[in-house]
């Protein structure tokens, strides 16, 4: 007999829960390769059914695509969510400070953690919308954009950040640090040695810290 054989099929799905496993197949390609490696026949293969069986979820690889960048979106909120967990319940000028920090650091972490999945989660485009989908969220039912919106609101509830620089503050601060995190995995600062990188993040979300009060 010759040609190749067919995958097994998975047996980690159930009846009805197809899509599931697809998209796991295609967060799973994202993580190793980026978004350019999520491709709709090869997620059919890892799930060990019939190309054609994707289409009965998403209608095309851009609808795949959309929904494997809403998981990697959710992972980082995750990383996020793990960060703010180290510190205490309190309501404080200092639990703020600690709070927005803990969100830059998170967003960094897993940017070098994961770049296959940060680049995922960043590359359909969309609005602001989207950066609220529940698609989006971690555990705690907030996407990032979210979690750093709620860091910014403790800033003016404990008075550290003037209530006038408030609005439009998530923008200066997410493009900051979303800038560090591609130069840190696809820029010049990639070659920076972990010591370094650790003394770059903190010096950048000092400024942030600074630069918003």
């Amino acid at each position: 007999m010759t040609g190749t054989a067919r995958p097994p099929r998975r047996s980690t799905y159930r009846h009805g829960d197809l899509r599931n496993a697809l998209l796991a197949a295609g967060v799973d390609l994202a993580r190793a390769g980026g978004p350019a490696a999520v491709v709709l026949r090869e997620t059919t293969r890892r799930a060990g059914v019939a190309p054609n069986a994707a289409y009965r979820h998403f209608a095309d690889r851009k609808a795949l695509l959309q929904a494997v960048s809403a998981a990697a979106m959710a992972q980082l909120a995750i990383a996020m969510e793990a960060e703010l967990a180290n510190l205490p319940e309190t309501t404080s000028a200092e639990t703020a400070h600690a709070r927005l920090r803990s969100v830059g650091v998170g967003y960094l972490r897993f940017a070098q953690a994961e770049p296959g999945l940060f680049r995922a989660a960043f590359s359909v485009p969309d609005d602001l919308h989207g950066a609220a989908s529940a698609d989006s969220a971690g555990r705690s039912g907030k996407t990032p954009f979210q979690l750093l919106g709620i860091a910014l609101d403790e800033l003016v509830a404990t008075g550290v950040l003037p209530a006038a620089k408030r609005q439009g503050a998530e923008f200066l601060a997410w493009s900051s640090v979303h800038g560090l995190a591609m130069l840190l995995i696809d820029g010049p600062l990639r070659e920076l040695e972990p010591a370094q990188r650790r003394v770059v993040e903190a010096q950048l979300l000092d400024m942030v810290d600074l630069g918003l009060r």
